[in-house]
């Protein structure tokens, strides 16, 4: 496969991103984890404490009531899903380490996969940050395209 220094760099920095969010993924498995079997309205009720948030605010009322009706097969279910989403991370961050066309695919892919929400959350709620995360993400998903686009180049004419 075909990568000048340049792309190889770029890629690479690529999985860094991407397995810093697998470990991301992971610290809020073992997080969520930590919450089973514990009262959360208790547990909500100590973060805005720790956070010197008065509890009696509208929002600090509905974040410790949703606390509170959160039961133990949804922090399983979330446990789960943050695992998978780390091994998938993870997978990915080194394949693109390793400079492999696949996790390529797999990157446009999953980036590809996440636009549409994002663009719908903007039309939600428009903000900086959600134009940000959109933004970069079409910009990556575009350049492993052209990347792709170039080692296919490279392939087709280094066999002339």
């Amino acid at each position: 496969m075909h990568k000048d220094l340049t792309s190889a760099k770029a890629i690479r920095a690529i999985a860094i991103f991407e397995m810093v969010k697998g470990f991301l993924g992971f610290a809020v498995g073992i997080t969520l984890l930590s919450l089973l079997h514990k009262d959360l309205e208790v547990v909500a009720r100590n973060i805005l404490e720790y956070l010197h948030i008065d509890p009696t605010g509208h929002f600090a009322e509905m974040f410790v009531e949703r606390a509170a009706k959160i039961n133990e097969s949804n922090i399983v279910i979330f446990v789960v899903l943050a695992f998978v989403y780390t091994l998938v991370r993870l997978v990915e961050a080194y394949g693109l380490w390793r400079l492999r066309a696949w996790a390529e695919w797999f990157a446009i892919i999953s980036g590809m996969i996440y636009l549409p929400i994002e663009i719908y959350e903007i039309f939600q709620k428009p903000t900086a940050v959600r134009f940000v995360i959109f933004f970069f993400n079409l910009a990556l998903v575009i350049y492993l395209i052209y990347v792709r686009g170039e080692a296919k180049y490279h392939k087709i004419h280094d066999s002339n």
